[in-house]
């Protein structure tokens, strides 16, 4: 057993098979009270709106951007609550808040997402079904209800919701004319169905704009006094883009020698590195978005040669295969096929073989956070600290897959820091290059465990502790464990916070067990 594992270890970084699982809601969350009964829509949403008035009477400190006379009313009125429910709800905020103020808004976003209706916001019954992010906030459906009916929020509710109308008349406009352009460029018509997408507002969060998949369900979270209308366009072309490689995935295996040169790409998302169908599908959505967007030519060429130098090679022939789909007549949907045959892979091997990949950078993503080995807390002056040095070098060498060396770096930091949550994610990882199985094994499980440390610095970031379950997760497929993988698989699922992805990828896992692919990449 231990020679066979030493053979597939190391394909644990090569793509999955693709599939469709939803994540578990209460069926009050799966239709909100209010809601729109077609596809898209923009609205407010009651549980978000009661969620977030917990969190500012609690002490959530969002930066409320451009706010309105409504908004600052209803912040201090919040502020100046008191009573034994608002006091309790104040400790189990203080207990459950994390060192960024970005992940305990999305920890709470995803509970409010999921929960079912007021008054008693109540949670699915079976705990293995929700989100370790929700499920770190044990009772909060209880603290919520109380707080709710203490602080009178429906009344409050019913005071504000003349505001957040005229607020969601705001972003109507704008999402309308992103589905018309996204739509009639991709000839598509969208019909209704079980898939949705909303755009929630609420003021109260800020300048933090929350994005989810929840099953059939994308929804966008936002401040229409800072709207992030270009992430909205993003997530809505995903909406209607990402069936489409899952549908045709093995006919994607021809373009995995495009995503073993862009690996060499320092600044490529990890996730993207293991999973061939997420990557494509990123850049099909990127692609698709370059010409939803109609740039000038010169600013078109100088965005996907910044795309194409952090590793995203396949939009340039995509963008080649689009122009092809605009002469034609079919929509996208029937066309696809085409699109992938019009690539010529071998062309573009050839090309790639002298592009030059941008340098490492520490910066994160506009459009995303990093994932994986690249999550990490943007705390004031952390990036300066000794440990987040180290750290970082580390993190480089395994993009370089310089594996040995960064296994030696992970395991310094260890030594000073035992259980340090992204020196064990890196350390894992770097095992998994070097084919060590059982030790591999051993660190996601730690990286797992740590989710439920007291200490929030202990516990690991969300796209570290997703990526830990998929791991997990193919290590049990590949030893015919299928039970077991499951239950990684849908833990991953289901973490907050965690990227489309990684959702991707757990979905996968969830309908077909892990095979790795068959390479001709050369040795390294």
């Amino acid at each position: 057993m231990a020679s066979a594992r030493l053979n597939w270890i190391g394909a644990l970084l090569l793509s999955f098979a693709a599939c469709v699982w939803a994540v578990p809601a209460s069926p009050e969350a799966a239709s909100p009270q209010n809601e729109s009964t077609g596809p898209i829509g923009v609205e407010a949403n009651p549980q978000v709106f009661a969620t977030m008035c917990a969190l500012v009477a609690a002490g959530f400190g969002a930066d409320p951007a451009a706010g309105t006379p409504d908004l600052a009313r209803l912040r201090a009125r919040l502020r100046s609550l008191h009573g034994p429910a608002t006091e309790a709800l104040r400790d189990y905020y203080r207990q459950h808040a994390l060192g960024d103020s970005g992940a305990t808004l999305s920890r709470f976003m995803t509970f409010a997402l999921i929960a079912g209706p007021a008054p008693k916001f109540e949670l699915s019954p079976k705990r293995e079904e929700l989100p370790p992010g929700v499920l770190a906030l044990d009772g909060f459906s209880g603290v919520l209800a109380n707080f709710y009916q203490e602080a009178q929020i429906e009344e409050l509710w019913r005071q504000f919701e003349p505001a957040y109308e005229r607020a969601a008349s705001s972003v109507r406009e704008p999402l309308g004319q992103i589905v018309l352009a996204s739509s009639a460029y991709l000839r598509e018509i969208i019909r209704p169905g079980v898939r949705t997408f909303r755009a929630y507002v609420e003021p109260m969060v800020g300048n933090e704009t929350n994005v989810r998949n929840i099953g059939d369900r994308y929804v966008v979270v936002l401040n229409p006094a800072s709207p992030s209308f270009d992430l909205m366009r993003h997530a809505f072309l995903h909406y209607l883009l990402d069936p489409l490689p899952i549908r045709y995935r093995e006919k994607l295996v021809g373009e995995q020698p495009l995503l073993f040169l862009a690996d060499r790409a320092p600044n490529l998302p990890y996730e993207y590195r293991a999973d061939l169908t997420s990557f494509f599908d990123e850049c099909f959505v990127r692609a698709v978005e370059f010409r939803v967007r109609r740039l000038p030519p010169a600013q078109l060429a100088d965005e996907v040669n910044v795309a194409e130098a952090d590793g995203y090679v396949l939009i340039r022939p995509l963008l080649k295969a689009l122009s092809k789909f605009e002469r034609s007549e079919p929509a996208m949907d029937l066309y696809f096929p085409d699109l992938l045959r019009s690539i010529d892979v071998v062309s573009e091997q050839q090309r790639l073989q002298t592009v030059k990949f941008a340098p490492a950078s520490d910066a994160e993503p506009a459009r995303e956070r990093a994932e994986g080995l690249g999550a990490k807390k943007q705390n004031a002056g952390s990036a300066a600290s000794d440990l987040e040095a180290e750290l970082s070098a580390a993190e480089r060498m395994i993009a370089e897959r310089n594996a040995a060396a960064a296994a030696e770096a992970f395991q310094r930091v260890l030594e000073k820091s035992p259980g340090q949550p992204r020196a064990l994610y890196g350390l894992a990882v770097a095992s998994v290059l070097q084919g060590d199985a059982e030790h591999a094994r051993a660190l996601f499980e730690q990286v797992v465990a740590a989710a439920l440390a007291d200490s929030a610095e202990m516990r690991p970031e969300p796209a570290t502790l997703a990526w830990s379950h998929i791991y997990l997760g193919r290590m049990h497929d590949l030893e015919d464990d299928r039970e077991q993988a499951l239950q990684e698989y849908r833990a991953a699922l289901a973490i907050d916070n965690a990227s489309e992805t990684a959702r991707l990828a757990a979905q996968r896992g969830i309908e077909q067990a892990y095979q790795p692919a068959v390479s001709n990449r050369p040795p390294e």
